[in-house]
């Protein structure tokens, strides 16, 4: 059976009758499990969280001209890990208050690397090979190591931050509402496709290191995920009840990456004692460090202190410019979307009632204002909603909000407890390589498979789909190849264009924008009739959920002129017929009213 909501009285609706059936939830959202199991499901939604967080400090670096700065490396990994957390706890708290890690969106990596590529941000060949450079006999030049990356991270940090104050006010406004309109499966599908495929020159470049090791960990994750997945392991396990008894577990399904990382950063540590992986290797006829070694940056467990504070503007004054904004706003509105999705899917996967529209321009707020402290503290990346852990909901049937609130303090403790953001840079680069082949080519296939929404049979569909691909690809290529061939002959108006035409997901989600929006094709035909559907508020109410803000609900709900606040818990999107309700409509409102500001309570209390 199904809870529905019919003129705003709750009814039981029967499989007979047409109405949806539930799927079973072990913990719904408002289901506070016992403390221990708590702490077991809120480590695992953690560990899934790694997987994803880990690579992008790693590419930073890279980006950043100090891919063998072992100390500025575990620096960004322990502030990633510090902002998942904070970013998690606030979104489960006073955000959309679902079942929802955050994390460093991958989103942001393409206009990053655009960024990079400018003439004034690349990496010299004295800033990648050497400290110090001897001018002649009588003096030399010293290069700061950690000036080379932070300069360039000052640069990121400002745009992060400009364009995260967008997302704040697109939340808070409940602007999105508005664009959303227009945006359908014909710009997400070229836009969430392009990031991952405009990124796979990244993981190659880390995987050369060994390309064994890289084929091997995606090969096991493959094997895991793919192969093991339904396959249950016997662990010893304890309950009052059934006291010590074996339990099965499926743990190839719900830790693929992490297995894969462990086992193959333990045979990288074999082959490093045996000294099968030679200390250096031939990398663009240089002679460099081989990071396929296990200790190739151990001195950086000496060098990072235990605990670590990430503060804001601790890296300096952070500087803007107008390219670098552009190509952070494109990948922002690129986020948003995306997560507008993670929001509902979420709430199906939980069999939760869907977010209503305060809920989800308070998310959307949340995560812009989770992204300017990002930005502040020096992560390099925003915040955004991780697909992943919501699609683990489905498997582990827990969607406790208290699970996920504690998975954010742990995230919170993992960054403050620096020797275990020094013991994570240890790990190969080739075994990073290999999960971030994975991670791209998923982020590729999820906006291949919006293309579900849409007539695909439609010569109009297939030609506008084409052209946003395929110059998305061509165009950002050309560009990388052919440096200084933009010359409009404003320097910062030619620094935008080259961001923005280098970026391979702006280019094919502006053009699918506009031909999707100009060329004629039924809403049917377009898909955005189906797409729509997966975006609005369902009418039927499955499991209440409190989406209201805590605290500070019952004194908004006094106050008449927060309905016109998109983030209120009362706010209305027509607030002139709130003075208009029926009294019927009234005594279903004070009855929501009276049940939400309950404590709910279950398997030991909370609320």
């Amino acid at each position: 059976e199904s809870m529905e909501v019919e003129e705003g009285n709750l009814r039981t609706a029967r499989p007979d009758d047409g109405g949806e059936t539930e799927e079973r939830i072990i913990y719904g959202v408002e289901d506070v499990p016992l403390p221990h199991l708590t702490v077991v499901f809120a480590l695992q939604q953690a560990i899934l969280a790694l997987g994803s967080t880990l690579s992008i400090p790693f590419i930073l670096t890279n980006q950043l001209c100090s891919s063998t700065n072992a100390d500025a490396r575990a620096q960004l990994l322990c502030i990633s890990m510090f902002m998942c957390g904070v970013a998690t706890i606030l979104q489960t708290t006073f955000g959309v208050r679902l079942g929802i890690i955050q994390g460093g969106s991958h989103n942001f990596l393409a206009p990053i690397i655009a960024m990079m590529a400018l003439e004034k941000w690349k990496c010299t060949e004295e800033e990648l090979h050497i400290d110090s450079i001897s001018v002649n006999s009588n003096y030399t030049i010293t290069i700061d190591r950690d000036e080379v990356w932070q300069r360039r991270m000052r640069e990121i940090q400002g745009n992060l931050m400009l364009a995260s104050i967008v997302q704040l006010v697109l939340g808070c406004t409940g602007l999105m509402g508005f664009f959303l309109r227009y945006i359908g499966p014909l710009t997400i599908a070229p836009t969430i496709s392009l990031i991952g495929l405009s990124l796979t020159a990244v993981a190659a470049d880390i995987n050369q290191y060994h390309w064994g090791i890289a084929m091997l960990t995606l090969t096991l994750i493959g094997l895991f995920s793919l192969y093991l997945g339904r396959v249950k392991v016997p662990i010893p396990s304890f309950s009052r009840e059934k006291k010590c008894h074996m339990t099965t577990y499926p743990i190839f399904q719900l830790m693929p990456v992490i297995l894969s990382v462990a086992l193959c950063w333990i045979l990288s540590y074999i082959l490093t004692v045996t000294d099968v992986i030679s200390p250096t290797i031939v990398i663009n006829n240089k002679n460099t460090t081989n990071l396929a070694r296990t200790d190739a940056r151990l001195d950086v467990l000496n060098t990072m202190p235990w605990f670590y504070f990430p503060y804001p503007f601790q890296f300096g004054t952070p500087t803007v410019s107008v390219a670098g904004f552009a190509g952070m706003l494109a990948a922002t509105i690129s986020s948003i979307i995306e997560s507008v999705g993670d929001y509902f899917a979420a709430a199906r996967l939980s069999n939760a009632e869907a977010p209503p529209p305060h809920a989800v321009n308070r998310g959307i707020a949340t995560e812009g204002f989770a992204s300017i402290i990002s930005g502040m503290v020096g992560a390099g990346h925003p915040t955004t909603s991780y697909s992943g852990n919501i699609g683990a909901i489905g498997i582990t049937k827990v969607a406790s909000r208290r699970v996920f609130q504690v998975a954010g303090v742990t995230l919170l403790l993992s960054g403050i407890i620096g020797k275990f953001g020094a013991v994570l840079t240890l790990i190969p680069d080739p075994i990073i390589g290999g999960t971030l082949t994975v991670v791209f080519g998923m982020v590729g296939a999820v906006g291949i498979s919006v293309l579900q929404f849409m007539d695909m049979s439609s010569t109009r569909n297939l030609t506008i789909l084409a052209l946003s691909m395929i110059l998305g690809l061509m165009v950002p290529q050309w560009l990388l190849t052919h440096p200084n061939s933009i010359n409009t002959g404003s320097e910062d108006l030619d620094q935008v264009l080259e961001v923005l035409l280098t970026t391979a997901m702006f280019v094919g989600g502006v053009i699918g924008f506009i031909l999707d929006n100009t060329v004629p094709g039924t809403k049917e035909e377009r898909g955005l009739l189906r797409w729509r559907e997966t975006l609005e508020a369902s009418q039927k109410r499955r499991k209440p959920v409190q989406y209201n803000m805590p605290f500070v609900t019952r004194i908004i709900k006094r106050i008449k002129c927060c309905v016109y606040f998109p983030i209120s818990p009362t706010f209305s999107k027509s607030p002139l017929t709130c003075c208009k309700k029926t009294k019927k409509q009234k005594a279903y409102e004070l009855d929501v009213v009276t049940t939400d500001i309950k404590p709910v309570q279950q398997n030991g209390g909370g609320t």
